[in-house]
C-alpha cells in the first residue's frame, strides 16, 4: 500500500521567479536572449548560444511536440508513488528547435502518447504559492 507524501517543490530564486510568478497567472513565459533571440531553458545567467547577459522572460504558446516520454512504474521519487505508473514527457516547444520542458501527462492519456504527439500547457494550482505548467494532448 503508497503512502502519501508531499511532492517535492521546485526552487524558486532570483533566476527562475519570473518563469514561476508567470505560471502563477496561467502564463508560460521563457527566458529569452535580447540580443541573439535565443531562448534559453532552464533560465541561466548568461545565454546559451551567444553569451550575452541581456536575458529577459517572454510568453510564448504553450504548444509543442512530444520529444520523448517513459512510463514510471518505481515509486522512485517521493509523492508519486500513489500515482504509479505515471508518465513523463519532454516536451519540445513550437518556439525553437530543442527547446524543451518537462512534464507529466494526465493518466487518462497514457494511452495515446506517441512521440511526435501535439501537446499544449495548462495549469495545475498547487497552492497560494506553486502554479505548475503540464501538458496535455491535442487532436
Amino acid at each position: 500500500m503508497a503512502t502519501t507524501q508531499e511532492k517535492p517543490r521546485p526552487l524558486i530564486d532570483d533566476l527562475t521567479r519570473p518563469f514561476w510568478e508567470a505560471a502563477r497567472e496561467h502564463r508560460l513565459v521563457i527566458q529569452r536572449c535580447q540580443d541573439c533571440r535565443y531562448f534559453n531553458h532552464p533560465p541561466r545567467p548568461v545565454c546559451n548560444a551567444c553569451h550575452s547577459a541581456a536575458l529577459a522572460f517572454e510568453p510564448v504558446s504553450g504548444r509543442g511536440t512530444i520529444y520523448s516520454f517513459s512510463v514510471m512504474y518505481q515509486p522512485n521519487v517521493t509523492g508519486f508513488g500513489d500515482e504509479l505508473p505515471y508518465l513523463n514527457i519532454l516536451v519540445e516547444l513550437e518556439e525553437q528547435p530543442q527547446l524543451f520542458l518537462v512534464s507529466n501527462l494526465p493518466e487518462a492519456q497514457r494511452e495515446q502518447v506517441r512521440i511526435g504527439g501535439r501537446v499544449e500547457v495548462y495549469f495545475e494550482d498547487v497552492d497560494a504559492e506553486l502554479t505548475l505548467p503540464k501538458f496535455r494532448l491535442v487532436a
